[in-house]
């Protein structure tokens, strides 16, 4: 068949990649869907998502409904008659009526190896419980969370020192290939979709503000997945003398520190140093409220970590 027409729908940077590549392998999307301008930064002015930005960079029609169960929205869509429409980290349910549209059904890249990690945070969760292995799914899409039958999958294995923004760019670009894959596929009606085993399935929740304080207690095997897999958000912290510390670019150092999980060991030039439960962790950088994320050195050129000090859970 002849390039089918498409409709994309996504919001964030990780579906911006997806659309980016379709235009330059010359799909024809005839639409794009995204949610409305938020407000952003101190001013709080009105700013697009990055999938809209592409979209008028290539003088695409955009749609940013409130719902997609608007019926106006469902209307504009039924005329457009699109073959398949691809859905990428838009954030929204699509209704019965938009998921039995197209003929060639409703595409989506979920950035995980399915039935493992369905929900809203698979990458983060896959650094936090330190898979060897990860991965990206082209799904057609039914009317469960990402359940839905699996076309293609491609795999990968993170990086020792993954965080989960390195992690994101990297199952972007693999998701964007493999959705070019599933659609060249589809078109030659070689591909289909094969059924998830839900006994296999698990469920990656969407992560909060709190997971990331630091219990020092566990080892420094898992403290340096939780810390990565917190980067850049919600971050991973804890206490010194009141006030909050979140931690990044951590190193395992295979020694026992013989002190309460929690202290600080040293801080100078090689970075600072903190006890575990099981081992230690030497830090790279860190940022405290008010200022930004900054190497050790830097941060110690205008104040001192004092050995054994003692970092805590509550302020």
């Amino acid at each position: 068949m002849s390039k089918p027409r498409l409709v994309f729908m996504g919001a964030p940077d990780f579906a911006a990649t997806a659309l980016a590549a379709l235009l330059h392998n010359g799909e024809d999307v005839a639409m794009v869907v995204s949610q409305p301008d938020r407000p952003k930064g101190r001013g709080r002015h009105l700013a697009p998502t990055p999938v809209k930005t592409v979209a008028m960079a290539h003088g695409l029609p955009i749609m940013q409904p409130q719902s997609p169960k608007d019926d106006e929205f469902i209307a504009r869509l039924v005329a457009l008659r699109p073959d398949v429409i691809i859905a990428v980290a838009y954030g929204r349910i699509l209704p019965p009526e938009i998921l039995a549209l197209p003929p060639l059904g409703c595409l989506n890249i979920h950035a995980s190896l399915l039935p493992r990690y369905r929900g809203a945070a698979p990458i983060q969760w896959a650094i936090i419980n330190g898979e060897v292995e990860t991965g990206v799914s082209i799904m057609k899409m039914d009317a469960g969370l990402d359940t839905g039958g699996i076309l293609l999958q491609k795999v990968m294995r993170p990086a020792a020192d993954e965080t989960s923004a390195s992690l994101f760019a990297k199952l972007a670009d693999l998701g964007a290939l493999a959705l070019l894959e599933t659609l060249a596929l589809l078109k030659s009606g070689g591909v289909q979709p094969q059924q998830q085993d839900d006994s296999q399935a698990s469920w990656a929740r969407p992560l909060q503000k709190e997971d990331g304080l630091i219990d020092w207690a566990r080892s420094a095997k898992e403290l340096h997945c939780l810390i990565r897999g917190l980067d850049p958000w919600p971050t991973a912290f804890s206490y010194l003398d009141g006030e909050k510390f979140q931690f990044f670019a951590p190193e395992i150092v295979h020694q026992e520190a013989r002190h309460t999980p929690g202290t600080a060991l040293f801080a100078d030039k090689r970075g600072l140093l903190v006890a575990c439960g099981q081992g230690c962790l030497l830090f790279h950088e860190i940022q405290i409220p008010g200022k930004k994320r900054m190497p050790i050195i830097h941060f110690l050129n205008g104040r001192k970590i004092a050995a054994l000090s003692r970092f805590v859970s509550t302020p």
